[in-house]
This record gives C-alpha cells, sequence and structure tokens, in this order.
C-alpha cells in the first residue's frame, strides 16, 4: 500500500462519490478509480460499493478508514515535526481543562504561549473531567488537567498541585463569626445551609459527599447543578450557598462578589494532575507547552492566584517565568 492509495481512499469516503472526491484531490476520477482497484486488488477484499445514494464502505473499508485516519495523522505529525526541528515550535497542542481549573489557568496560559511560542497554536478545550479523560485515552487531546487518575487506561500523570475545597457565599450573606474568617468552619457548621452542589456524577461532588459521610455530616443540598458559572452566580445573588476550589471563584472574589472559608474540619484535599497519553509521541510544541503550563502553575501558586501547595517535584523546579510573591 502507497500512501498516496489510503489519501484517495481516505477521500473518496469522507466525500462519499468518486467525482467529488476527484475534484477535491484534483486528479481525473478514471485515475482514482484504477487507484482503489489496485488497492482492493492488493488487499484482497472489496473496500467499497456504489449504492443510489452514493458510496457506502463494506465492513473491510471502514477498518482500513480508522486504520487510515490514525497513519495519515502520525505521518503528518512527523512531517510536522521534521520541519519544525532546529527551528521555533511549530503545531497545534490541544489542552483539555476543567472547569475550575481553566477559571484560573486558560488566560495565562494562551498569553504566555502566544508571546513565548508564536508558531504553536493552542486549542484550550474546557469540559468535565469525565469527557477530558476520555478525549486523553483516545489521543483526542494532546494534554490535560485531571483531578481523579485512578484506573487510567495508557496515560501518564504529574501531580501538580493539592488544593482544599472552601466554603463559598456572598459577603452580605455570610452566616458565621467573624473569627471563623481566619479560623476556618467545621463541615458540621455548613450542614443546615442551602447548598448549591454539582451532581453526584461530579468529582468534587464525589469527594464532598465521602467527606461529609466520614465526618457523619448530612449536608442540605438544595440545587444540583453542573454549570460552574451558574453555580456562581447563583451563590453571589444570595440564592444559596456552594462549596468550590478556591481557584474556581478567584475571580469572584478579587471582584468583591463571593467570600471564601476553610474547611477545617475534616479537611478536604484533593490534588491536580498533568496528564498525557504514553502511547502517543510528544511533539516540540507539546513539550514546550508543557514547560510552559509547569512554570505558570507555579507562579501561580505562589502570587496565592491558585491557592494550594505545590507538589515538591514543581516546587523544586527552575523556573523560566519572573516570580512575584505576594
Amino acid at each position: 500500500m502507497e500512501l498516496k492509495q489510503l489519501r484517495y481512499f481516505r477521500a473518496i469516503a469522507l466525500e462519499g462519490s468518486f467525482s467529488s472526491a476527484a475534484r477535491r484531490i484534483g486528479i481525473a476520477q478514471p485515475s482514482l478509480s484504477q487507484h482503489v482497484r489496485h488497492l482492493e486488488d492488493e488487499l484482497g477484499v472489496e473496500l467499497m460499493t456504489r449504492s443510489p445514494r452514493g458510496i457506502v464502505l463494506t465492513e473491510a473499508g471502514h477498518l482500513l478508514m480508522e486504520r487510515t485516519d490514525a497513519l495519515l495523522k502520525m505521518v503528518e505529525a512527523a512531517a510536522e515535526e521534521v520541519r519544525a526541528s532546529g527551528t521555533d515550535p511549530v503545531g497545534e497542542v490541544s489542552f483539555g481543562l476543567p472547569s475550575s481549573v481553566s477559571m484560573v489557568l486558560s488566560v495565562p496560559l494562551a498569553e504566555t504561549v502566544r508571546h513565548v511560542l508564536p508558531h504553536v497554536r493552542l486549542r484550550a478545550v474546557e469540559a468535565m473531567s469525565g469527557f477530558i479523560r476520555h478525549w486523553l485515552e483516545n489521543g483526542e487531546l494532546s494534554l490535560g488537567i485531571l483531578y481523579d487518575v485512578e484506573g487510567l487506561r495508557g496515560l501518564e500523570v504529574r501531580p501538580l498541585l493539592s488544593e482544599g475545597p472552601c466554603f463559598v457565599c456572598a459577603p452580605d450573606t455570610y452566616p458565621f463569626s467573624a473569627e471563623a474568617r481566619t479560623a476556618g468552619v467545621r463541615l458540621a457548621d455548613i450542614a443546615a445551609l442551602d447548598l448549591i452542589l454539582p451532581s453526584r456524577s461530579h468529582g468534587l461532588r464525589t469527594l464532598i459527599d465521602k467527606a461529609s459521610g466520614e465526618a457523619d455530616v448530612t449536608l442540605t443540598v438544595a440545587v444540583e447543578m453542573d454549570a460552574l458559572t451558574q453555580i456562581k452566580t447563583l451563590v453571589a445573588r444570595g440564592s444559596g450557598y456552594t462549596i468550590l476550589a478556591p481557584a474556581a471563584v478567584q475571580d469572584a472574589v478579587a471582584r468583591g462578589e463571593l467570600e471564601t472559608v476553610r474547611i477545617v474540619d475534616p479537611v478536604i484535599r484533593r490534588s491536580v494532575y498533568l496528564v498525557w497519553n504514553s502511547a502517543l509521541r510528544k511533539s516540540r510544541a507539546i513539550r514546550e507547552v508543557e514547560r510552559l503550563t509547569l512554570e505558570i502553575v507555579d507562579d501561580l501558586v505562589t502570587r496565592n492566584l491558585w491557592p494550594g501547595d505545590l507538589h515538591d517535584d514543581l516546587a523544586a523546579r527552575p523556573g523560566i517565568l519572573p516570580k512575584t510573591r505576594s
């Protein structure tokens, strides 16, 4: 099989007809048909049939299409990496970010990549962790951020930091004593308040439910909502309270719309990981975006823009970004 034959076969499958594929590729239709016949003769199977609605792939054709997509992507990536060697990093890097992480990381990362890596196209994808995990396992994302890394298939992880979800309210609905603002509150103190939390399919809700169960505390969940922006809006309007990662509300806290209080009994912690597919070769562009991500996370935590504790390996790294400690 030749790559040219596979490209022609893929074009026919995508267009659904020989004539459309011939126009797309820019070759004569008889020549295109001949290439497909040679490919079928070489493989000894029929790959496609004609129907009133156009070209229909056989079972063998569908199998070849799956393999062809993967192969051509590998060839394209290899060619791009060879062209980029010895020059500035070039290419697209897709990065999956949960909403709470995207709130604090996506903007500084996009600005830094644009400034430091002008020939790299960053595609930041904000989604729930379950989708990010699935896309990483399928090779559809270059990098991703996850909280739960148990049972991953073919993925490598690098711990970044640990963070503690906190109690969140509107400043004019603050329900505790003045001392609690510095000393923190117990989960039992929150139990009777109307909470707006993500549904049970959300990783943060699982963490909260586990902590409340271990503390023998029954929380009052008035509203379940999986949209972070709407949770913050409802709480800022005084319609309830919530428990979120500090990074998810830093912008609203800075504007005076929300207030946070540490939860100290029990202390709830979760780790944040940088994740990638070990089966996919990292391009130079991906490696550089990964390097910048580590530096930006270090800087954000150092300046308390992302409240948390850096992982030891990350904290010990020599940095390239200027450190501005608050």
